[in-house]
């Protein structure tokens, strides 16, 4: 949105984005296309779209001068297709949240839409027709890194709702940042779950040749329709070309490079499957089947908002647990190093963790401890300043990445106590611990 005085302008003059203008500052002409303006910098620089196709920002100022020299053709809308119903598929839900895959490129504003009706997606992608009836589901359209648990449980939510009404599995649209928090926190909410979560996203947008978006959708939708699974699991690219998509738990999967198209990976763990875009489905490990008779799928979604994620490190200072507890955190998840280490006996005995832990643990806190290495597992009984956190009152959480502790650990908390809680934290509960750590390569 443009600022106050820019905004008066155009209203001034009749003007909407998408006309032609021309602007007149001084000696300088623009022409262009009145773009929409980006949610971030300065309100009041004007951006056309010119003839040879770039953008331009125009910083106005009073005594600028601006004439309409061509409306617009009006709201943009894309072309749709007819949704039609065959009997001899399974319902589907998808819910859109937001993220790359449900959106495309309005070249004649620069604009970017949402794709939020049925018509719209089954023109994108007409295969998604002939794998199931697809019930498209507007319910947000939120940047992953906005995402919070309150944002978790309206997904939680809708879930539950449409296994209720009918699906036979539900897809969500997501972006890829935190994608693996909110996999994670459906896998805890979500009971007596009994038919496939697919969450999926894009690491490049819709409009571009290498886009991964349309393949994921596709591979995404056949898991949902097909498949026997009955978790909340992540389907992205298995590799950087289209070979397959892989299925990987939604407690064992985690984004491990920013644009890479197949970022995410499985960590101690396999995927459960692999699917091409053709259907044809690979199972690759054990994994939670549905069953035939039909439950009905509720949420438990108390979630304590005031538990932390905190990065060990050289020099770290141990009173970022005070500043915590000073705000009534009641559950803290330590990254630590290696096996799941802290500072115990530095030179500098200001620095040593031990104490802190200690004092959380006696406050009724819970504090959890995992390792920064991701794979492999913590383990308290190796080495002594192992044993001496553990003493203290610190949980290990056995091959746990740290942020899957910490959402489960919220979890617990909001819904158990923490007595519980700290009972609970190092058992598996959604297939986020496994008894011996499988070996993946990186």
């Amino acid at each position: 949105m443009y600022g106050k005085d820019v905004s008066a302008l155009l209203d001034k003059h009749g003007i909407r984005v998408g006309d032609t203008i021309l602007l007149l500052a001084g000696p300088e002409r623009y022409e262009g296309v009145l773009m929409p303006r980006v949610d971030v910098g300065d309100s009041s620089i004007i951006v056309i779209k010119r003839k040879d196709g770039y953008n331009m920002g125009i910083k106005y100022h009073a005594g600028m001068k601006i004439h309409k020299l061509a409306a617009g053709k009006g709201e943009f809308e894309f072309p749709t297709a007819g949704a039609e119903h065959s009997r001899s598929l399974d319902t589907v839900s998808l819910i859109y949240t937001g993220g790359t895959i449900g959106s495309k490129v309005d070249y004649r504003t620069g604009g970017v839409y949402m794709l939020t009706k049925p018509q719209e997606l089954l023109y994108e992608v007409p295969e998604l027709q002939d794998i199931a009836n697809i019930h498209v589901s507007n319910l947000m359209s939120i940047a992953s890194e906005d995402m919070t648990c309150t944002e978790w449980k309206k997904i939680g939510r809708e879930v539950a709702g449409a296994f209720n009404a009918g699906s036979k599995g539900v897809m969500i649209t997501h972006g890829t940042d935190t994608m693996h928090y909110t996999s994670a926190a459906l896998s805890f909410m979500l009971q007596g779950l009994n038919g496939p979560v697919v969450l999926t996203g894009a690491q490049r947008s819709s409009d571009r040749g290498s886009s991964d978006a349309f393949m994921n959708l596709i591979c995404a939708s056949h898991i949902a329709a097909k498949s026997d699974v009955a978790e909340v699991g992540i389907c992205m690219h298995s590799t950087p070309s289209d070979n397959t998509c892989s299925l990987i738990r939604g407690v064992k999967a985690r984004k491990l490079h920013t644009s890479r198209r197949d970022a995410f990976r499985p960590v101690n763990g396999s995927p459960i499957a692999t699917v091409d875009i053709g259907g044809a489905i690979d199972y690759k490990s054990k994994y939670r089947k549905a069953s035939k008779h039909k439950s009905r799928v509720s949420l438990l979604d108390g979630f304590e908002e005031k538990t932390a994620l905190v990065k060990f490190y050289p020099n770290s200072d141990p009173g970022i647990i005070d500043f915590y507890l000073g705000k009534g955190y009641r559950g803290i998840i330590l990254e630590g190093t290696g096996l799941g280490h802290v500072a115990v006996s530095p030179s500098r005995s200001e620095l040593s963790w031990i104490s802190r832990i200690k004092d959380a643990a006696s406050s009724g806190a819970v504090v959890g401890m995992t390792s920064q290495c991701l794979y492999g597992r913590v383990n308290s009984a190796v080495y002594r300043n192992l044993r001496m956190a553990a003493d203290a009152g610190a949980v290990y959480c056995e091959d746990m990445m740290p942020e899957v502790a910490y959402v489960k650990l919220g979890f617990l908390l909001g819904n158990y106590g923490e007595k519980k809680a700290r009972e609970m934290l190092p058992v598996d509960i959604a297939g986020e611990i496994t008894k011996r750590t499988e070996y993946t390569e990186g």
